[in-house]
């Protein structure tokens, strides 16, 4: 018997298929979590897309790897070492101001070490845990299995607080964003907003790790973000696209995976690119129709 042969499955009637899914508490509480995690990442993404801070995100995804492996080395909750390592290597990002020359460079050069040096500590953390590492398959590609409901009601917690965070800056972080210079001749503590978004990045990408795992956050991050501004330019529109693009990947994904034996952050970031594509070619098209048309005129107008 094969391992595929273990799993549900897809009968092609979704109601039915749907309701013996969530029969189950472990795929009701994962479709909560996953919920939560899609919108906090597609907002706090959006951001990071538009300050072109992706490296710094793929950064703190790579170092909630390290982050677990520390708690479980230590016998604590793997969520402890998440939070306390994307936290704390955000905050060391932050040390470089990115506003004035140079800046952009290094802290890129910064980030590269705190990634070095974050993946170095995550298999020095496993070569000293002398247990059963079969649960390292979770840290790095994710998994739906055995979330409970008090997860589910911290990860909400933790989502609520750090997107009221957001709204109190929202604005001067857009303008920031969009012309630090010119933000910071206006009087706005670009500064400050750097550092206090870097901490925000850094709890979001702790919190969506937990089911994506430490390897597949960045498509959470990334993907819907960066498909929401292929699609519009407008700030509350791209926000809006974001979140969609994040909460479709996230439920078709933990559908996807509930019918097969492989993990769920190859669904996620296999529908998330998808999906990116698709608005990218979608973006070519129309702007190569954009441009025939006043050729079009203009050659039409002549012949007349």
């Amino acid at each position: 018997m094969s391992l595929t042969d273990t799993y549900p499955v897809w009968s092609w009637n979704p109601v039915a298929d749907l309701r013996a899914m969530w029969a189950f508490p472990f795929m009701v509480n994962a479709f909560r979590a996953g919920t939560v995690v899609a919108v906090l990442a597609g907002v706090i993404g959006w951001y990071m897309v538009l300050r072109r801070q992706s490296f710094a995100g793929h950064t703190l995804a790579q170092v909630s790897f390290p982050g677990a492996a520390c708690a479980t080395l230590l016998g604590i909750t793997p969520v402890v070492g998440y939070f306390a390592f994307c936290v704390g290597a955000a905050l060391v990002i932050a040390a470089i101001p990115r506003a004035g020359q140079g800046g952009s460079g290094q802290e890129a050069a910064l980030t590269g070490t705190v990634q070095a040096f974050g993946l170095a500590c995550g298999f020095l953390f496993v070569a000293l845990y002398k247990g059963f590492l079969g649960g390292i398959n979770s840290l790095l590609f994710g998994s739906f299995l055995g979330i409970t409901t008090t997860q589910v009601a911290v990860l909400a917690a933790v989502a609520v607080a750090t997107l009221a965070m957001l709204a109190l800056i929202a604005r001067p972080l857009l303008f920031a964003s969009v012309d630090p210079d010119v933000a910071a001749s206006r009087g706005v503590p670009v500064r400050v907003l750097s550092v206090a978004f870097l901490v925000l990045l850094g709890t979001a990408t702790a919190a969506t790790s937990q089911i994506t795992g430490t390897l597949m956050v960045f498509a959470l991050l990334v993907m819907p973000a960066a498909t929401a501004q292929q699609v519009t330019a407008r700030p509350a529109t791209g926000l809006a696209v974001s979140v969609l693009v994040g909460l479709a990947v996230t439920w078709t994904g933990l559908i996807a995976a509930y019918y097969s034996p492989y993990p769920i952050g190859f669904f996620v970031t296999t529908f998330a690119l998808g999906v990116y594509v698709f608005a990218r070619l979608a973006r070519v098209l129309a702007q190569v129709l954009a441009r025939r048309a006043p050729a079009s005129a203009r050659l039409s107008g002549g012949a007349g």
